[in-house]
C-alpha cells in the first residue's frame, strides 16, 4: 500500500488497477500516511492558507430532475425562490465588507435567468467590485452562453460531473447526457475559465470502479478546482432513507486527488460539515484548501436544500465567517480572504 501511495506522491500516474487496490485495501495506518503526504503537498503548494469564497444561492428553481437532489423539478414540496439582481448585489456588497474577494453565484438550472439577465448581473458585480473574482455555478450551458459570461467578466465556472460512470450517471440523471456534461467542461477549458468539476461519494450502488472512472476523467481533464462531497439523502426525493456517504471515503478521495493534481483548488464542502460536525476540518486535514461560507439572505437559505441537514442555514454572514475562521484556526490553518486563484491560471 505504501508503495502505491509513494508512486502517487512521486507524480507518477496510477493505472486503474492501482487505484482500485488503493481504494479497496486502505487501512487506518495507510490512511494516515496518505493524509500526511496530501497535507505535505498542499502546504508545499499553498502553505497553510485556506481560501474563502462567499456563496450566494440565488435560485432554487431547476428544470432538471436529478434523482438525489432536493431542488429537482419534480419535488412539489420545495419552497421556490429567486433573488433579484439587486438582492444578489447586496449579498456581494455585504460579503465585500466582511473581507471576501471572491463570490460564487450558484443556482438550479432556472430558465428564468436568461443569458441577458446573467450577463447584467456579472457586469454589475464586476463594475462595483472590480478587484473580486466571480464564479458561476449554473449547470450546463451552450458554448456561446459560456463565452458571453466569460467576456462579461466571469472568472470561474463550477460544474460537477457528479459521476463519470455512464451507467450510474444515467440512473441518477433522467434525460441528461454524461457526454454532454463532459463536453461542457471541455468547452469551459477552451474558453479560458478556471474550471471546477467534481463528484458525489456514497450514492446507492456506487462502486470502487465508479470512483476510478472519476479519478481517470479528472486526470485527463486537469481542472483547476474539484468538489468532492458525500451523498446525503433528501426526504422529498426517490432516495429518501438511503444511507449517506461516509466522511472516511470522501477524505480518502480528497487526499488522492491532492496527490494526483498537486496545485488543484480543493474545497472542504458544506456537505462534509453537514454529515459530520468536524467533516470540513477533516477535509482540510486531508488536503482541501477552500471553504465556501454562505452569503445568501438568511430567509432563503433553508429553501436551497439539496440534501437534508444542511448546516449554517440560520447564521448571519458575519457569524458564518467567524464560525469557519475559528474552526480552521483550531486545526492549525488560517483563512485567506484573497481571490485565491489557481496558481497556473491567467485570464486569456
Amino acid at each position: 500500500m505504501k508503495t502505491v501511495i509513494d508512486k502517487l506522491c512521486d507524480n507518477q500516474s496510477l493505472n486503474r488497477e492501482e487505484f482500485e487496490y488503493l481504494l479497496d485495501n486502505i487501512d487506518d495506518k495507510s490512511l494516515e500516511y496518505l493524509r500526511e503526504k496530501a497535507d505535505e503537498v498542499r502546504i508545499r503548494e499553498y502553505g497553510r492558507s485556506v481560501y474563502t469564497r462567499g456563496i450566494i444561492e440565488f435560485t432554487n428553481y431547476c428544470k432538471q430532475n436529478c434523482v438525489y437532489c432536493g431542488i429537482r423539478h419534480d419535488n412539489k414540496k420545495a419552497d421556490r425562490y429567486r433573488l433579484s439582481a439587486e438582492e444578489i448585489l447586496d449579498c456581494c456588497d455585504a460579503g465585500y465588507k466582511l473581507g471576501y474577494r471572491t463570490f460564487v453565484l450558484q443556482g438550479g438550472e432556472d430558465p428564468y435567468y436568461t443569458d441577458e439577465k446573467i450577463i447584467e448581473v456579472i457586469r454589475a458585480i464586476k463594475k462595483a467590485l472590480p478587484d473580486c473574482a466571480l464564479t458561476l455555478s449554473l449547470g450546463e450551458k451552450s458554448f456561446n452562453s459560456l463565452k458571453q459570461y466569460y467576456e462579461a467578466g466571469a472568472d470561474r465556472y463550477l460544474l460537477r460531473h457528479e459521476t463519470a460512470a455512464l451507467v450510474l450517471y444515467k440512473k441518477y440523471h433522467p434525460n441528461m447526457s454524461l457526454e454532454s456534461r463532459k463536453q461542457c467542461l471541455w468547452n469551459l477549458k477552451k474558453i479560458g475559465y478556471q474550471v471546477g468539476a467534481g463528484f458525489l461519494v456514497g450514492l446507492p450502488k456506487q462502486t470502487t470502479k465508479d470512483y476510478v472512472e472519476d479519478l481517470m476523467f479528472l486526470k485527463k481533464l486537469q481542472p483547476e478546482m474539484i468538489g468532492i462531497g458525500p451523498f446525503i439523502a433528501h426526504d422529498n426525493t426517490p432516495l429518501e432513507g438511503e444511507v449517506n456517504g461516509s466522511v472516511r471515503q470522501v477524505v480518502t478521495l480528497l487526499a488522492i486527488v491532492r496527490l494526483m493534481l498537486p496545485k488543484v483548488l480543493l474545497p472542504a464542502t458544506t456537505a462534509l460539515g453537514s454529515v459530520d460536525p468536524i467533516g470540513r476540518e477533516q477535509g482540510i486535514r486531508f488536503g482541501a484548501n477552500v471553504v465556501m461560507p454562505n452569503l445568501s439572505p438568511t430567509n432563503v437559505r433553508a429553501k436551497y436544500a439539496l440534501y437534508n441537514g444542511k448546516i449554517c442555514v440560520s447564521d448571519e454572514a458575519a457569524q458564518c465567517r467567524k464560525h469557519i475562521e475559528g474552526k480552521v484556526s483550531d486545526i492549525g490553518y488560517s483563512l485567506d480572504m484573497s481571490r485565491g486563484d489557481h496558481k497556473n491560471w491567467r485570464r486569456l
